[in-house]
């Protein structure tokens, strides 16, 4: 039997080491899905319950395992459905491959069923590479370039083939005018490094620093022993991007947390007061939380130029790979005997967690949301991998999870989408079927496509080594991020039609779907339920009924803006009396006597 162009397809995806693609089928991609039955499932198709969740799930296995991820999609409405999941990715540098279907090449432009322009729908999402493919010489030297331009550029691409090419006999390239031959798959790779000048610069821009600070994005990932290692000789203070949470263990003394609205106090009094700062890998958005312009020195490191200097004036750019130039500048850098600063950045530290310990355990109506991250704190095994959804749960995960070990976490950084962190989990569990993995979502987030991707888990958890996937919903039947932001941001109080949601019994939900589900509404079952679920031989679902009026205050905020931004809501709030009096209590766990 003749090989057909997606026949070679898929032979080209295992040249290139793709062992799963994550995917929804459809006409438009008839050829592809029956050239996975006759390769023997070889790369595994993974069938989301929708094309967007299968994006995300290629964008959670590409963050987990750092490799691309690969989503395939039919034409026209498919194609369409990808297009978050890819900007998710797009937004937070992910290598991700996308291979969509398009209507016979004799239908186009004829206004034919599912026929969209997928050259413009895809242009902007996939600017670094998108190609489509008309003939089968075309196909190796498009799939080549989409994998490889995914990994240098850390972005999405995206590949365009048409269902009658799809079926056509392959045959490859010839050496001759007009058609493009391809090299062997693989991803070229080489470490940058700046110049001896430029490191020199940077070297008298820390060294003359006495209060130094570090921010770390995901870009210093590979680069932790190395950022460790600058901290100890310059006495520096490390707080971590949401994306680089997990690039420094929280159990380090020095280091302050996440930074941001989202992030620690601690943080913020780090930047507020440093007189000299250095970025590793991030492009860390707002600069209300950075020095103020001035204050500080700064020297930026990434990898990408296009990066540099784009966050604050800094006064020196490294473009270079974080591992590399840290190492080459640690050489250069004079160990500082006076550590008074950094004293007082692990004073803060450590009041930082005693206070948010306190603030977990303040009483709420049932449960406070703080202590569920609190206690799977006190318990995750060292080797978890986390992922967060977009909501006020992200705020206790950013401020209270501590990671240590080889713990992973990750989330929709930049795009902040909601809806992903459980097919981010399944990616994950994909890209290490032998670690265990817990997704913190909120029940807006698990209404709009959480519960369908249940299903997904249970039909693919026998793959996994470790089947514990825990999915731990915080059921407080708000849309409470967008609450807390009217609240705040508008003055204005709760609207209940466009922020109240349903009631449903989410771990009976999970139960239909196969997965085991436990139900907590009082803080005192809390560490009983979560030993359960992480020692659990399944997929399970922690259903937890909690407070939805306990306030994220920003590290920044003071007792006074918290009660006079609550009391304002009086005039129309309909929970504006609990509201006031949650704030207040939070708020008082920072003016505990004995602070350090």
């Amino acid at each position: 039997m003749a090989e057909t162009v997606a026949d070679r397809l898929l032979t080209r995806m295992r040249e290139w080491g793709v062992e799963q693609v994550f995917g929804y089928p459809g006409d438009g991609i008839n050829g592809i899905v029956a050239a996975f039955g006759e390769a023997g499932d070889q790369p595994r198709f993974v069938q989301a319950r929708h094309e967007e969740m299968a994006a995300f799930q290629a964008v959670g296995y590409a963050k987990f395992s750092g490799r691309q991820g690969v989503c395939l999609a039919t034409s026209g409405p498919g194609a369409i459905h990808l297009l978050n999941g890819l900007y998710d990715a797009k937004l937070d540098h992910v290598p991700v491959v996308a291979i969509v279907g398009q209507t016979a090449r004799a239908a186009m432009g004829g206004h034919y069923q599912q026929e969209v322009d997928l050259q413009a729908l895809f242009k902007d999402v996939a600017s670094e590479y998108l190609a489509e493919v008309n003939v089968p010489e075309q196909l190796p030297n498009a799939v080549d370039r989409a994998f490889r331009t995914a990994m240098a550029r850390r972005a999405p691409t995206a590949l365009i083939i048409p269902a009658d090419v799809q079926e056509l006999e392959y045959s490859a390239p010839e050496h001759v005018f007009r058609q493009v031959p391809s090299g062997p798959p693989d991803t070229p790779s080489s470490v940058v490094v700046p110049s001896n000048e430029q490191l020199e610069a940077a070297a008298s821009v820390l060294n003359a620093g006495s209060r130094v600070a570090i921010l770390v994005g995901q870009g210093a990932r590979g680069a932790a022993d190395e950022v460790m290692q600058v901290a100890e000789t310059t006495g520096a203070g490390v707080a971590k991007a949401l994306l680089g949470k997990d690039v420094l263990s929280d159990d380090l003394p020095y280091v302050t947390g996440s930074i941001g609205l989202l992030g620690t106090r601690a943080s913020y009094e780090l930047m507020r007061d440093c007189d000299t700062l250095l970025i590793v890998g991030s492009s860390f958005p707002y600069t209300q939380f950075l020095p103020d312009f001035g204050q500080a020195r700064a020297v930026q490191i990434d990898l990408d130029g296009r990066m540099a200097g784009m966050r604050y004036p800094t006064e020196v750019n490294l473009v270079g790979d974080a591992g590399a130039t840290l190492r080459a500048l640690i050489p250069l850098l004079r160990p500082v005997t006076d550590r008074s600063w950094r004293a007082l950045v692990e004073s803060a530290v450590a009041d930082w967690w005693e206070t948010v310990e306190r603030q977990a355990m303040v009483d709420a109506q049932p449960v406070n949301p703080m202590r569920i991250v609190h206690e799977l704190s006190l318990r995750i095994p060292d080797d978890a991998i986390v992922t967060a959804d977009s909501g006020s749960s992200t705020n206790w995960y950013a401020r209270l999870l501590r990671m240590r070990g080889a713990m992973r976490g990750s989330l929709s950084g930049t795009l902040a989408t909601m809806g992903a962190g459980v097919p981010y989990a399944i990616g994950a569990k994909f890209a290490h079927p032998d670690r265990p993995v817990v997704a913190l979502v909120g029940d807006g987030a698990m209404q709009m496509n959480g519960l369908a991707e249940l299903m997904t888990i249970t039909r693919y958890q026998d793959r996994w080594t470790d089947k514990r996937l825990v999915v731990c919903v915080f059921h407080n039947n708000d849309l409470n991020q967008v609450t807390w932001e009217l609240r705040a941001m508008g003055g204005a109080p709760k609207f209940e039609e466009s922020q109240t949601l349903p009631d449903i019994d989410y771990a009976a939900a999970a139960r239909c779907f196969g997965v085991g589900g436990v139900s907590v509404s009082s803080p005192d079952e809390l560490g009983d339920a979560w030993d359960r679920a992480l020692t659990a031989d399944g997929p399970v679902l922690l259903d937890v009924r909690c407070d939805p009026e306990v306030p994220p205050i920003p590290p920044h905020a003071t007792f006074e803006q918290v009660k006079e931004t609550t009391e304002a809501l009086l005039k129309g709030d309909p929970n504006a009396w609990r509201v006031l009096v949650q704030g207040v209590k939070a708020k008082a766990q920072e003016f505990v006597p004995g602070r350090h």
